[in-house]
């Protein structure tokens, strides 16, 4: 029986990772490194360190501790200037059916300030636990952030249900001995199918989320 339920971010509760493509494409570019949107989504879930790593090193190049953070306030300052991300259509309504009924938490490859003000702007006083990027060692796909968000709920492993729309996420979830569903949000579902469960749209998932917190009553 299930007691927690713990949620990606981008992409399974806020429409954002266009955005955060576009603001990682201009930092690539602006280091001489040609990177495509459909490279950043399939790499989805990795925090920051994680994917200057992943595309630093498809160009031959090596990132040192200073370049993270400078890249890292650049990307964070392109996102805050072109975001226009929406809360998915009912899943505000879900979560408040949750709320009360399940632990909830957020186990997102982000930065903080990111993740901070996407759930403060559209879940304020929804969730229990809020895990960034920064607050790992290793970011997805990797199990930390979701062992660490188990943890954190105070609740045991077979307790928790993983919410994901990534590859990577997916993997980190079952690499924690998590049970996951998985959204098919920007990449295909065939590409979910490490997940336990795999919903072609956030409508399937969103019934889904609603038969959880019903069936607590």
């Amino acid at each position: 029986m299930f007691k927690g339920v713990i949620f990606d971010s981008d992409g399974v509760l806020v429409d954002s990772m266009s955005y955060h493509a576009k603001a990682w494409v201009k930092v690539f570019e602006d280091e001489g490194i040609d990177v495509s949107e459909e490279e950043v989504y399939e790499i989805e879930g990795s925090n920051h360190k994680g994917v200057i790593d992943i595309f630093f090193g498809k160009a031959g190049k090596e990132a040192d501790d200073s370049i993270y953070e400078e890249l890292l306030q650049k990307k964070r300052k392109l996102f805050m200037e072109i975001n226009e991300a929406e809360a998915f259509d009912n899943m505000r309504e879900c979560l408040e059916l949750l709320h009360g009924r399940y632990k909830l938490a957020v186990a997102s490859g982000a930065d903080r300030k990111i993740v901070s003000s996407l759930m403060e702007k559209f879940y304020p006083d929804i969730f229990d636990v809020v895990i960034s990027g920064e607050d790992v060692s290793n970011g997805k796909p990797d199990p930390e952030p979701y062992l660490k968000a188990v943890d954190k709920l105070g609740l045991k492993r077979d307790e928790c249900l993983v919410v994901e729309n990534a590859p990577l996420g997916i993997k980190s979830a079952k690499n924690a001995g998590l049970y996951c569903v998985a959204v098919a949000t920007y990449l295909e579902a065939e590409k979910m199918s490490e997940a336990d469960r795999v919903f072609g749209d956030h409508s399937g998932l969103t019934d889904y989320l609603k038969e959880l917190a019903l069936a607590k009553e």
